[in-house]
């Protein structure tokens, strides 16, 4: 005879309702009723297999916009792992004039998620407020938050070490005989691009660098913006610029170009993540490459290590991974006095 809900909770001692919550992997139910709820189940001998099968077994990731081909690396890179976990992916674009982190979020919470993965969120910028975040701890959701800077809450923070990328970028322009670099950077409340700057900075003290104040440009990271604002560091005297993104870079090619300047005889550029075309191109990109595999792999081991102990979920973690230079045409030696 098949056993109904009633048959469950009338053995387990609670409500239908809890019963339903517990088949289908929904919040609102401590760890202890779930354990009763599938102790009840497996006494009235319905299998198991098929209850962990109907689990949480969804991880939400958050993105932005996919243009940037860094995004889509990484969200190719985690659903072929979690895919291997025996986890499906529920991709969330978040888009200034699509659907926010907060309308995601509010949608996901009846929804059986196990884990949330950001890629981008107001956790990496400078004063953003990070109540939109509780919802998962009062959940039980672990997280992981890549590409920002550890902050006050529960979960994995995993990125490349961007003082490092900086680091590496200004030095191969230095050996290069560059003394007038122009950063170009993000938003100036990124966390990123606040790590390259104030690494840019200290390089320059300790090399005996002078820069100059209008050598930094600030923008929204995209070729377009990134173009416009290059063109104000190629008018102040840079003869290289060392850029905060893959699509800055390119729009700083584009500037020089429409200028009418050889790269890299006249301006070298540098960028930063390795995007896939980056190579392709012509000149091709010397940019510093991020392991995208290696902190997407521990990104997850990350979570099902969560996910098995509650308490490892409860606090904050950050791993920073090695960069890469890797240099190509776009830099070259400078050739001005």
């Amino acid at each position: 005879m098949a056993k109904t809900l009633a048959d469950i909770a009338a053995k387990a001692g609670v409500s239908q309702a809890t019963v339903s919550r517990v088949m289908n992997a929904k919040p609102g139910v401590s760890d202890d009723l779930r354990d009763t709820v599938m102790d009840a189940i497996s006494a009235l001998g319905m299998p198991l297999e098929r209850m962990q099968r109907n689990g949480a077994r969804l991880v939400a990731i958050f993105t932005p916009d996919l243009s940037n081909p860094i995004f889509p690396k990484y969200l190719t890179a985690l659903t072929t792992l979690l895919a291997q976990q025996g986890f499906l992916v529920l991709t969330c674009t978040c888009t200034p004039t699509g659907t926010s982190e907060e309308g995601y979020l509010s949608m996901l919470q009846n929804q059986p998620i196990a884990a949330a993965i950001f890629l981008c969120g107001k956790y990496d910028t400078k004063g953003a407020p990070l109540s939109v975040y509780r919802t998962l701890s009062e959940h039980n959701i672990p997280a992981a938050f890549l590409n920002g800077a550890a902050r006050d809450m529960d979960g994995l923070f995993a990125g490349t070490d961007d003082a490092k990328a900086m680091a590496m970028a200004l030095r191969h322009l230095r050996d290069l005989g560059h003394r007038h670099i122009g950063l170009l950077l993000g938003d100036v409340n990124h966390y990123p691009s606040i790590a390259k700057y104030e690494t840019a900075m200290k390089f320059f003290a300790d090399e005996g660098i002078k820069h100059q104040k209008n050598l930094t440009a600030w923008t929204t990271y995209g070729v377009e913006s990134g173009q416009m604002a290059a063109n104000s560091l190629l008018e102040n005297g840079a003869t290289a610029i060392a850029c905060a993104s893959d699509q800055l870079a390119l729009g700083a090619l584009k500037a020089s170009k429409a200028l009418g300047l050889s790269i890299p005889n006249d301006i070298s550029v540098t960028g930063y993540d390795d995007s896939s075309a980056m190579k392709y191109m012509s000149p091709s990109l010397t940019t510093v490459r991020q392991p995208v595999n290696q902190i997407c792999r521990a990104t997850v081991n990350g979570l099902m290590a969560m996910m098995e102990n509650k308490k490892i979920a409860t606090r904050r973690d950050e791993l920073l991974f090695e960069p890469e230079l890797i240099v190509r045409e776009s830099t070259g030696r400078c050739t001005s006095k």
